[in-house]
């Protein structure tokens, strides 16, 4: 559709029925139509007035299953009505411009899609890493050109950089394989290009909330064919909201610390013999802890009990929300953040012992929610953002307390949104 009438479709009806389904909450329409609106806007003083798409990826928020994935552990992760847009025109050219809000414009030739080190962290690296993955797979790729914007907050434990690539990935199957990529499929290319070409060992996890969408619970015993189950629960039946909250840390100089975390849980897995710890018998581990505490040290054995006790703290929130047991449901939560407090230990850096904006809000929160909802660290850790499931009736005076301590705005009130990475229009 032409960029004009893109424009004018916005305010229609269908278009508001459509963004509705979604952001869900009825309020954010006006800012969603006013954003679409801006990018569309922006794409034409890019590359003028022409036949363009629209492209969605969310951020996730991880509920459960914190730092298991990399370990083919188990996880409950939700896609959140904040995310990535991409306004996007097929070209000729075998080259990909995207430009986006804020940022230099990237250009990615595809006749050359080898891994290169001076894009190592980039945007450009992660595009051509995508690229490459999917033409790997047998998947057609071809140019476009592409304004994009995001509401998913950086570096704060949203997975800004997993929203990018599954929109890139979904921009590439609605150009140029009619949509047929899978979900799934896209997400595992997008842990790749995140792995090889941009740097950074994560796990599927990021990849896969933002991909597939809604609350999933997600079993990765097997990543080449991870196991996801849907899990249909709506939280404002029970009438609490999902907040999370930018503590203003920053991940800058984290690399190592998070790179520590598998590399000091596959230590405990190489002393049974194994590659990674879901192929440990957690019964052999608390058996020869001594042992292990001798060969690999005290931090290393530490996280690998918080892996096989976070293994079943998700199958029971799966089955709490599954049975409608809510307060079941926040315990293992609160359990879950407890854990990754005291056993992971992934909540402040213990080379700045000084900035632990985690901490505070960790504190914060449990100084005021008792009764009210629960908190717990918010994805990697050691910066970023925190999670919290509030009471209804609670959620504005809990708003208020941590915009005060980290700045207005600093506290969002969100929503779970029922798709990952899709073509809008």
């Amino acid at each position: 559709m032409n960029t004009k009438k893109l424009a004018e479709e916005l305010k229609s009806q269908g278009y508001q029925e459509r963004l509705q389904e979604i952001y869900v909450d009825t309020g954010v329409l006006a800012y969603q139509t006013e954003r679409y609106g801006r990018a569309i806007q922006k794409f034409e003083e890019l590359y003028g007035e022409q036949d363009a798409e629209i492209y969605s990826a969310p951020g996730r928020s991880e509920v459960g299953g914190n730092h298991t994935d990399h370990q083919h552990g188990e996880v409950l992760a939700a896609s959140i009505n904040l995310d990535a847009i991409a306004v996007v025109s097929r070209t000729e050219e075998k080259i990909i411009r995207l430009l986006s809000d804020g940022y230099p414009m990237i250009t990615v030739d595809l006749s050359d899609l080898k891994m290169r080190k001076g894009e190592e962290g980039t945007s450009a690296g992660l595009i051509r890493g995508m690229a490459h993955g999917l033409q790997e797979n047998g998947h057609k790729i071809g140019g476009f050109q592409a304004f994009v914007t995001s509401d998913v907050l950086n570096g704060a434990g949203m997975s800004s950089s997993a929203a990018f690539e599954v929109l890139v990935g979904t921009i590439l199957s609605g150009l140029y394989n009619d949509m047929g990529i899978s979900p799934v499929e896209i997400a595992q290319v997008a842990q790749y290009s995140e792995n090889v070409y941009f740097g950074k060992p994560c796990g599927l996890m990021d990849q896969m909330a933002c991909s597939v969408g809604g609350l999933i619970h997600i079993d990765f015993a097997d990543p080449q064919k991870p196991v996801v189950e849907k899990v249909d629960v709506d939280f404002s039946a029970y009438r609490h909201s999902l907040c999370i909250t930018d503590t203003k840390g920053s991940h800058a100089d984290l690399t190592d610390d998070y790179a520590l975390i598998p590399q000091e849980m596959k230590q405990v897995a190489d002393f049974f013999g194994k590659e990674f710890l879901r192929e440990v018998n957690p019964e052999d581990f608390y058996k020869n802890m001594a042992k292990i505490r001798e060969k690999c040290g005290d931090r290393p054995v530490l996280r690998a009990l918080h892996f096989f006790e976070e293994e079943k703290r998700v199958e029971l929130e799966v089955a709490a929300l599954q049975t409608g047991n809510f307060q079941g449901f926040l315990a293992n939560v609160q359990k879950s953040g407890d854990s990754s407090f005291k056993f992971l230990q992934n909540i402040y850096s213990n080379k700045d012992v000084q900035n632990q904006s985690v901490s505070i809000g960790l504190a914060v929160s449990d100084s005021i929610l008792s009764g009210h909802g629960t908190s717990r660290v918010h994805g990697g850790g050691f910066a970023g953002t925190i999670q919290a499931f509030v009471a209804d009736d609670f959620v504005e005076t809990y708003r208020e307390t941590l915009d005060g301590v980290y700045g207005e705005g600093s506290c969002h009130v969100l929503k779970v949104r029922p798709f990952g990475g899709i073509k809008v229009k």
